[in-house]
C-alpha cells in the first residue's frame, strides 16, 4: 500500500476510535442519568424515621416515600393477588416471605411512579439478604445514593413509643414487645449498617437530638444529592 495511502488509513482509524470512544462515553453517562435515585432509610422503632421522611417530602414533590412493610400489607389484603394469597399462607405457618417478593413489590411501586421521581424507602433492607436480592433484580435500573441511619439509644426510642402509645391505642406500645423489637432490630441491622459502611454509602444521624436539629442534619445530606 502506497505511503500516503497508509496515513488516511490510520488517519481514520484514530478519528473511528474517537469517535466511538466518545460514543460510548456519552452512552455510559445517558445510562448512569437515567438510573433511578434511591435513598434506604434505617432506624430502629421510635427514632423518627417516618417523622423525617415525611419532612422530606414536604420540600420535594418529586420525592416518593414507600414503606416496604405497607407494600406487604396492602398485597395481602388484595384479595385478588395470588402474590397476596402467598404471603398470607407464608406467614400463617411462621415462615417468612422471600426477599425476591418484597423487592418485587417494591420494583412495581417504584415503576409506577412519573419519571423522575426520587425514591425514599423505609424499612428496607432488613437484612443483607434484602440486599443482595435487590442488587440482582433492581442494581441496573436504581442507583442507591446513600443508606440514612438514623442511630438513637434503645432507652430513648423505648420512652418516645411508650408516650406514642398513651393516645396511639397500639397494643406493640408496651416495654416487653419493645424489648423484642428492639433486639431484632439490632441483629438485622448491624450487618447493613457495617455493609454500607464499607461501600462508603452509610450517612449517620444521631437522633436522640432535638427533632429541628436532627432535620437540618438531614436536610444538609439530601441537599448534597440535590434532592431538596
Amino acid at each position: 500500500m502506497p505511503f500516503n495511502n497508509q496515513k488516511v488509513v490510520i488517519a481514520t482509524a484514530g478519528v473511528l476510535t474517537v469517535a466511538t470512544a466518545w460514543f460510548l462515553y456519552k452512552r455510559s453517562k445517558a445510562t448512569k442519568k437515567a438510573l433511578k435515585e434511591v435513598v434506604f432509610v434505617l432506624g430502629g422503632p421510635g427514632s423518627g424515621k417516618g417523622t423525617q421522611c415525611e419532612l422530606l417530602i414536604a420540600q420535594n414533590p418529586n420525592i416518593k416515600f414507600f414503606s416496604a412493610g405497607d407494600l406487604l400489607r396492602a398485597e395481602r389484603a388484595n384479595k385478588s393477588s395470588k402474590q397476596g394469597a402467598l404471603i398470607n399462607d407464608l406467614i400463617s405457618k411462621g415462615e417468612f416471605v422471600p426477599a425476591s417478593i418484597t423487592v418485587n413489590l417494591l420494583k412495581n411501586a417504584i415503576d409506577s411512579c412519573p419519571e423522575g421521581s426520587k425514591y425514599l424507602i423505609d424499612g428496607f433492607p432488613r437484612n443483607l439478604d434484602n440486599v443482595r436480592v435487590w442488587d440482582e433484580m433492581l442494581s441496573s435500573s436504581c442507583s442507591v445514593k446513600f443508606c440514612l441511619f438514623l442511630d438513637c439509644p434503645e432507652n430513648v426510642m423505648m420512652e418516645r413509643i411508650i408516650e406514642r402509645g398513651k393516645t396511639s391505642g397500639r397494643t406493640d406500645d408496651n416495654r416487653e414487645v419493645l424489648k423484642k423489637r428492639f433486639k431484632n432490630y439490632v441483629k438485622d441491622t448491624v450487618p447493613i449498617v457495617r455493609k454500607f459502611g464499607e461501600q462508603e454509602k452509610l450517612k449517620k444521624v444521631e437522633a436522640d437530638r432535638p427533632m429541628e436539629v436532627v432535620q437540618r442534619e438531614v436536610q444538609g445530606l439530601f441537599k448534597e444529592i440535590e434532592w431538596v
